[in-house]
């Protein structure tokens, strides 16, 4: 309902969406590994329709300070260097250091990225991990968005729960559109 709350608000707004919901793909993506290059068509796919965006939006829920492994696996195949990002050696030349430097953005420089996680719980049973890098929203910020220059936006929800009364059901129903209109 979230998705669907935020993709129905954005086309008010005048947007359009191209929505990629991992879950229902008819071909799925391998489980990542490093030694199978080139990367498979559907990782280029991927790629070409994020070039055309303006703004990539992962939405996922968090299990144990994760996002869903579906989309790890995706972030890990599509978001890969040297199309997202490659590194730039400080010293080229050095026989021990030549693998140190600094990230070069790349194909998606400048353009939005948006992290939405669901938590299961209150917020309150979070709070006690926050200062931890490993959280999905600092480590996709920190660590991957930051590698391929994305600007970075975010929204969360807690205590998404079946069953929650329907009065926190239309709060974040509201959040969700604020947000769309905020874009």
């Amino acid at each position: 309902m979230l998705r669907d709350t935020f993709i129905d608000e954005a086309e008010k707004q005048g947007h359009t969406v191209d929505l990629i919901n991992l879950f229902d793909e008819e071909e799925q993506l391998p489980f990542y590994r490093a030694d199978m290059n080139p990367p498979p068509q559907l990782v280029l796919d991927y790629r070409r329709r994020l070039e055309m965006a303006d703004a990539m939006f992962l939405m996922g829920a968090c299990h144990n300070l994760r996002m869903n492994v579906i989309i790890e696996n995706w972030v890990d195949w599509v978001l890969h260097p040297k199309w997202f990002f490659s590194y730039k050696s400080l010293l080229p030349e050095s026989k021990f250091f030549k693998n140190y430097g600094y990230p070069v953005p790349g194909a998606l420089k400048g353009k939005l990225g948006i992290v939405s996680i669901t938590y299961g719980g209150p917020m309150f049973s979070y709070s006690s991990f926050s200062f931890f890098a490993n959280i999905p929203y600092r480590r996709l910020k920190k660590s991957v968005f930051l590698l391929g220059g994305l600007r970075t936006r975010y929204l969360r929800f807690f205590s998404v729960l079946p069953n929650m009364p329907a009065r926190d059901f239309e709060k974040h129903m509201l959040k969700a559109r604020k947000f769309a209109r905020s874009l």
